[in-house]
């Protein structure tokens, strides 16, 4: 059984992968419509996090897992719709993130 806070990180994962994405479409802040939704996306993943913590994630185990599987993402996210040229440093630095995360996890730290 999968646990709330557990499905509030993903939530909280996903909006931050979602203004990350968009970073590109704001112009440096001068499209109206991409910022507020970038911005809107950066405070949901925050509170998202947050309550995560709140409710026994511990804190290091949450940002991990939100940093490491975002980056992922993002990194997917570049080389697919972005046109980044894709490499076997990017692609070992990602698989160096996930297992990281997976140590943490795996390692009892929750």
């Amino acid at each position: 059984m999968v646990q709330l806070p557990y499905v509030f990180l993903l939530g909280a994962i996903a909006l931050e992968v979602l203004g990350t994405s968009l970073l590109k479409a704001t112009e440096g802040f001068t499209r109206v419509l991409p910022t507020v939704v970038c911005l809107v996306a950066y405070a949901g993943a925050f509170a998202a996090l947050a309550w995560a913590v709140k409710h026994d994630l511990p804190v290091g185990v949450a940002y991990a897992m939100w940093s490491g599987l975002g980056t992922a993402a993002i990194v997917a996210i570049g080389i697919v719709f972005l046109n980044e040229p894709i490499s076997f440093q990017k692609i070992v630095g990602v698989l160096l993130v996930i297992g990281g995360v997976s140590v943490l996890n795996l390692g009892g730290a929750r």
